[in-house]
């Protein structure tokens, strides 16, 4: 019986609490279970990087933490609603960079006098400043995705869901960005539920990786990251461990045979 994704009360131990969670869709051969029995906590402040192959359930997971659809089974509590990042930027072509912001800002009612000033104060926050005014077709790939993780930042979640945002970007606009989420992170506190295929790229930005076995999805092992701040993706602390965890998953996609 699905159970409805609640909001926590306003006193929360967690920023997010999935309990025994279920997820199955209809196939051409009955129902299909992509998510199986899964329990997760993310901590009020924690970074925690969801890593798994292709077609683990990672996205569906998120979108569930996020509200945009139900668990078949379970229950998902949630220091209010999520702000959810996804891969594409998805940000309003017509729109200039500060009002993608500001509609944001109208959905969460702030009065339309303050809307500009937080706007540009977002811009801010993520090294934009002064490109309120300028176009999407104006802006890179990492200005755009910037301007986004600007736009999600606008909802004032607690809780912050990233489907790999920077999955299409080049190495060195990917590094930067790392270090600039790292950065609004440690800022404002915020939690952060980031789904990776990319080993090194969890490794590098979380406290805790979470590792999804293959169809249907499980916990299959998890990881306390304990290597400080400032990293870099070359370093050899999160190399050393990066290689541990692709070799546990690489069994786990032998086990489920995919290759």
């Amino acid at each position: 019986m699905a159970t409805p994704l609640a909001e926590a009360a306003e006193s929360v131990e967690h920023a997010a609490r999935l309990a025994h969670v279920s997820k199955s869709f209809a196939g051409p051969g009955g129902q299909q279970l992509v998510l199986d029995d899964i329990s997760l906590d993310v901590a009020p402040g924690e970074f925690v990087t969801l890593l798994g192959a292709s077609g683990c359930g990672k996205s569906t997971l998120l979108n569930l933490v996020a509200g945009l659809d139900r668990p078949t089974a379970g229950s998902i509590t949630t220091d209010g609603r999520p702000a959810l990042m996804f891969q594409e930027h998805a940000l309003f072509p017509w729109l200039t960079a500060g009002k993608n912001i500001e509609l944001a800002l109208k959905l969460q009612g702030v009065p339309k006098p303050q809307r500009r000033g937080r706007a540009e104060e977002l811009l801010e926050l993520v090294r934009l400043g002064g490109a309120y005014g300028k176009r999407v077709h104006e802006l890179s790939g990492g200005m755009r995705q910037r301007v986004a993780m600007a736009r999600a930042l606008a909802q004032e979640s607690k809780l912050l869901l990233m489907d790999e945002p920077f999955a299409a970007l080049d190495a060195i606009t990917r590094d930067v960005l790392h270090e600039e989420l790292t950065r609004i992170w440690q800022e404002t506190g915020l939690s952060v539920l980031f789904v990776t295929h990319n080993v090194r790229e969890a490794v590098r930005l979380a406290q805790r990786v979470v590792l999804l076995s293959s169809r249907p999805g499980r916990v299959a092992r998890e990881w306390t990251v304990d290597i400080p701040h400032p990293r870099r993706i070359e370093d050899a602390p999160v190399a050393e461990l990066s290689l541990e965890i692709t070799d546990i998953l690489r069994g786990e996609i032998r086990r489920h045979g995919r290759h």
